[in-house]
């Protein structure tokens, strides 16, 4: 079933005469999943929680409390894999605290043979590169994997431990980056960076355009706010069929112990209200991402995971499969 008739279906229930039952909905969303539909070209979503992961340390709320084994076994840190079951060749954007489950579900799907033919970095905070450290020789002992990212992000890495000792040992291979210039990854996929504004202490941060044959996808995971890009957000959603994005906070009611300024994003209430006009083909590419162990859309059985899917948009689901 598509994601689009389950959308239907599901605005059918609220609109009905009765209430819909909530365990029916949450059966008919789940039951819609792209999990292994494996084609050709794919990017399989690996992860869609925020950096720190759910449950969260030192979190005592029922967010993280009343989680079950299936809950926490399914909220990995953000990450997507590209796959081609044709070359065998298989690729990471970026490198999580749970690489060693993500890349073993990619392996499931796809070839074994090799580790890893590469991993594309979006920039340097815990949830999106402290995996290298598994590929180094307490870990995996990885043989020159490429290592694709931007000039700060490459300083950061060869100058600072444990990351050095990584270059240092050829476990990694550091692989230049530039925005907005494509990489082929080979006759079928190329992938092209682009700049976006976020907290950059230690490096930029960048999303991934991912192009293949027949459909393309947007990455990004993490922005301070939409209207601090030089590109549109419209735009770039008209020019892709899947579009990945920061769906960190669900509004400021949930970190309202925070100041937002310190860590900004788009709360995903904006994020709808700014793409509340465009027509339902286009709301049907958008899928929140990036989730904080606060975010209520976590839970399908949320008001707020429901109100998304009202709006006509998606939360992205742990390893859901997408053509390319």
């Amino acid at each position: 079933m598509s994601r689009l008739c389950v959308f239907l279906l599901f605005v059918t229930m609220l609109v009905s005469c009765t209430s819909p039952d909530v365990k029916t909905i949450t059966k008919t969303i789940k039951s819609s999943s792209k999990t292994a539909q494996l084609k050709k070209t794919s990017i399989v979503i690996l992860g869609t929680v925020q950096d720190a992961g759910s449950p969260q340390i030192g979190c005592l709320k029922e967010c993280c409390s009343k989680l079950n084994d299936t809950d926490k076994k399914n909220r990995l840190v953000s990450a997507m894999g590209i796959i081609n079951t044709t070359t065998n060749k298989k690729y990471l954007i970026d490198a999580t605290p749970n690489i060693a489950e993500q890349l073993h579900y990619l392996n499931k799907l796809g070839s074994s043979e090799k580790l890893l033919d590469g991993i594309f970095l979006t920039h340097a905070h815990i949830g999106h590169y402290s995996g290298l450290m598994y590929l180094g020789k307490e870990g995996a002992a990885g043989k020159g994997i490429n290592v694709y990212t931007m000039s700060r992000m490459k300083n950061f890495l060869e100058t600072n431990g444990p990351w050095e000792k990584l270059v240092q040992n050829k476990n990694i291979k550091l692989k230049d980056l530039s925005n907005r210039d494509t990489v082929f990854l080979d006759k079928t996929i190329k992938i092209v960076p682009l700049i976006v504004p976020h907290r950059d202490e230690y490096s930029e941060t960048v999303g991934y355009k991912i192009i293949g044959s027949n459909r393309s996808a947007l990455f990004i995971p993490d922005i301070d706010k939409w209207d601090k890009w030089d590109l549109s957000i419209v735009q770039e959603i008209s020019k892709v069929d899947y579009a990945f994005i920061d769906g960190t906070f669900y509004d400021g009611e949930e970190i309202n112990h925070r100041d937002v300024s310190e860590i900004p994003h788009p709360f995903i209430v904006e994020s709808m209200n700014l793409l509340k006009n465009l027509s339902s083909k286009e709301k049907n590419k958008v899928y929140f991402i990036h989730l904080n162990h606060t975010n209520p859309a976590l839970n399908e059985d949320s008001k707020a995971f429901k109100q998304i899917l009202l709006n006509g948009f998606h939360v992205a689901r742990i390893n859901e499969v997408f053509s390319l």
